[in-house]
């Protein structure tokens, strides 16, 4: 079980990892709605790799049959790896390339605001939330934390869905 975690982990989270870096030079040009978009789908398609993992686990370790609680782990597992490759590459993006992150999403974020039409109160509000938002953020374990709240949803999804699929017990027909 361990090497059908850590490989298919590994190849989940080397996915978010590349995509990451890949798309951090266009940044600015891409805007954070657009990368939130990017993001999830690349999301989805890493985490394609929790069905792969636990149909791998089923047809080699498991002999061919699988309970539901057993794919779940499997899965879990994946998405574990994946996500914490995922949490690494991040934390190295925002103190090594890209410290001024915070900056720009709260600028964006006021900017959205306004261009939406909001009041002078809206706006305050929303530069105040900012501000408070940039200044946790330079916490470690708060951004580790935020960080992981993204793609750890999309996993477990992954992996309950993979375990429904493919724990079931398939009828042979003669």
């Amino acid at each position: 079980m361990k090497k059908i975690v850590w490989t298919f982990g590994l190849i989940a989270g080397a996915v978010l990892s590349a995509m990451m870096l890949l798309t951090l030079p266009f940044q600015d040009k891409i805007g954070f709605e657009s990368g939130a978009v990017i993001g999830y789908t690349t999301m989805v398609l890493a985490f394609l790799m929790i069905y792969f993992g636990v149909r791998s686990y089923r047809d080699n370790v498991a002999g061919g049959s699988v309970k539901f609680g057993r794919a779940f782990s499997v899965g879990l597992l994946i998405a574990l790896v994946g996500t914490a490759c995922y949490v690494a590459t991040w934390e190295v993006i925002y103190y090594k390339l890209a410290p001024d992150f915070t900056a720009k999403y709260a600028a964006a974020a006021v900017n959205r605001v306004k261009q939406r039409g909001g009041t002078a109160e809206q706006v305050a509000a929303t530069e105040k939330e900012m501000a408070a938002f940039s200044e946790s953020y330079k916490n470690p374990l708060i951004n580790i934390a935020y960080t992981t709240l993204e793609p750890l949803p999309v996993g477990l999804l992954f992996a309950l869905g993979s375990a429904g699929l493919l724990s079931r017990k398939r009828r042979v027909t003669a």
